[in-house]
């Protein structure tokens, strides 16, 4: 527990610093909402670059703390002014609905080990920057922003599990903290509540409970490059008269959002934010039945562009390389750990199903509940987008039509998982524009006395909206499924060491509870794998099977109950288990183990 908060606070409070130091050096004088989102894309991008310059975490953690000290001197220097209470607020809100699944696991580790493996990937390329070793993801271009963090991280203490908990954590409180600069017209209750529900959107909780943290992230930077888009079309009211740096700089925030995205999905990340801000240049001309919005925007557009040009440059390369990444096949049916595609009416935010992979009706819900909640997430959708229209606002309904063009481009050329990830990561878009057009259409309570009957629509409305949304997000936090706490290279280095032959893994109780089970089987595939607890182990399970290596993984309460001969290849330790190797000689007929291919992307073993 204490090495995930303090991971949280750690790159939580880098980020703000750093972010809110960007928006002072560019001459904004008021404390923007977009800070953390802002920062945590630069120091994911200075982490990196340094670490894998210098070959060492430190380089990276060295890079954060002067950006931190010339952020806090620059805040000195020019103090912001703005609310904080609504900020604090909603980021106390954002973290305990972060840790409900932490809490009702009782534990703090590997989130959704059980739905899906593909942390174990992260944690042994985060460990690789650690330790100055190559590895796939490292050679084949993966963009390593967020592992170079977290393995900056490690070195102040909390291991590597639960820095990326941390980490994954604080994306999930700078989505919430995010929307707060187009929310000012509610009043507070209602500015919090909506934050909170951007936050925790349906599809951003569910791939927050995965631990899949680069879907969380690129949906905070397009979040917040749509916000930014919004306050820039109507900050002429209320902006502060200032230096013209800020009128010639204003755009740059936005710019190093797209640096973020560049180190955390490489350039796949670009499209949602290049597909929004040319969608927003057309509705802008076509508002204005001129071209002067464009004229006005030439200067600020500028500097962004050079900005994000000089700090993409070294990662060029690599983008290239990452441009045949397995990942962009789409052959095969690509459905990585769905059981099948998902519905687009998920990115609506209600989805009363702990599991965003069933079908409706699968769970405990009827399908007509599913149905109706759709049709209560499009009508609240389509009122905000009515409402922003009317007020002049094209940059949230432009981000949301360019989410929408990006999962139809999934749907054509890509595969189901590329889907699932376009409509996850422009859910918070979508609950942004439809929370706040329900809530500003509401009236208070206390006016509805004595109103007529078709006064109450909007607020029914608002209502089944709210109370939908919020559930279904709910719903899916608490079955969030935690792994183990602690994380060892020792099978993956292991797996290395093995052909194609079966392999038996003997696992300790205490980790199989924790889903281990799952992490372990996927961390050996390549092969037939087999796991069994200690407790389950018994002759006819191990002898009559002819295995060709054993993994044994805590200390044995007895021998095994083989028939054959085990040598002993490899040993190590970590997290209190011992881990060791056998190369093994069981006779016997093959065993009925799942072959779990090396190829596969993210399949659990169930």
């Amino acid at each position: 527990m204490l090495g995930t908060y303090v991971s949280l606070v750690l790159v939580l409070g880098a980020s703000f610093v750093v972010g809110q130091a960007i928006f002072c050096l560019c001459g904004r004088r008021r404390r923007s909402s977009l800070s953390p989102a802002v920062g945590l894309g630069v120091i994911c991008a200075a982490a990196w670059g340094a670490t894998h310059v210098a070959g060492s975490a430190w380089a990276g953690l060295g890079a954060v703390a002067v950006l931190v000290l010339v952020g806090a001197i620059a805040m000195r220097y020019e103090p912001a002014t703005g609310e904080i209470e609504g900020l604090v607020l909603a980021l106390f809100g954002a973290v305990a609905l972060g840790s409900i699944p932490f809490v009702l696991e009782l534990r703090f580790g590997i989130l959704g080990t059980s739905l899906n493996p593909d942390m174990s990937q992260h944690l042994f390329a985060a460990d690789q920057l650690l330790n100055g070793g190559e590895e796939r993801l490292v050679a084949e271009g993966y963009p390593l922003g967020p592992h170079a963090l977290a393995a900056s991280v490690t070195k102040l203490g909390p291991s590597l599990v639960h820095a990326f908990g941390g980490l994954t954590m604080a994306a999930a409180v700078a989505a919430t903290i995010a929307p707060l600069g187009v929310l000012g017209s509610l009043p507070k209750p209602r500015r919090i509540g909506a934050a909170l529900l951007v936050g925790a959107a349906y599809l951003a909780a569910s791939y927050y409970i995965q631990g899949a943290f680069k879907e969380t992230m690129q949906a905070l930077f397009v979040l917040a490059f749509a916000v930014g888009l919004a306050e820039l079309g109507r900050e002429g009211a209320t902006e502060a008269p200032r230096l013209g740096r800020w009128e010639r700089l204003k755009a740059v925030p936005l710019g190093l959002l797209s640096v973020g995205s560049l180190y955390v999905y490489s350039f796949p990340g670009l499209t949602w934010i290049v597909g929004a801000l040319g969608i927003w240049a057309i509705a802008e001309v076509v508002r204005a039945r001129a071209l002067y919005p464009l004229r006005d925007a030439f200067v600020p557009a500028l500097a962004a562009v050079v900005v994000v040009l000089v700090l993409a440059a070294p990662e060029i390369p690599r983008m290239v390389e990452f441009g045949h990444f397995e990942t962009f096949n789409p052959d095969g049916a690509g459905l990585g750990n769905l059981f099948n595609p998902i519905s687009p009416i998920e990115a609506l935010g209600i989805w009363p199903s702990g599991d965003f992979r069933l079908d409706p009706g699968a769970g405990f819900a009827p399908a007509a509940l599913f149905y109706l909640g759709g049709l209560i997430g499009a009508l609240a959708l389509g009122l905000g987008l009515v409402r922003s229209l009317r007020a002049g606002e094209t940059a949230l309904a432009s981000a949301v039509v360019a989410g929408a063009v990006l999962f139809v481009y999934a749907l054509i050329a890509g595969t189901p998982y590329q889907e699932a990830k376009a409509l996850a990561i422009v859910a918070p878009v979508v609950m942004l524009v439809a929370v706040r057009g329900c809530l500003e259409a509401t009236p208070p309570v206390h006016s509805l006395r004595d109103a007529p009957g078709r006064a109450f629509a909007v607020p029914a409305l608002t209502l089944a909206f709210i109370v939908g949304a919020a559930g279904s997000s709910v719903l899916t936090l608490v079955n969030g499924p935690v792994g183990p706490s602690s994380w060892t290279p020792a099978l993956l280095g292991f797996s290395a060491q093995l052909d194609d032959e079966s392999v038996l893994a003997v696992v300790d109780d205490e980790l199989v509870s924790e889903n281990g089970k799952d992490l372990v089987t996927w961390e050996l595939r390549g092969r037939e794998v087999c796991v069994l607890a200690q407790s389950e182990v018994a002759p006819e399970t191990v002898s009559d099977r002819a295995f060709g290596a054993v993994v044994v993984i805590g200390e044995l309460d007895e021998p095994l109950p083989i028939v054959g001969r085990l040598e002993e290849q490899d040993r190590a330790e970590s997290g209190g288990l011992e881990y060791v190797l056998y190369g093994a000689n069981l006779s016997g007929g093959d065993p009925e183990c799942p072959f779990v291919a090396d190829g596969d992307a993210a399949e659990p073993a169930s």
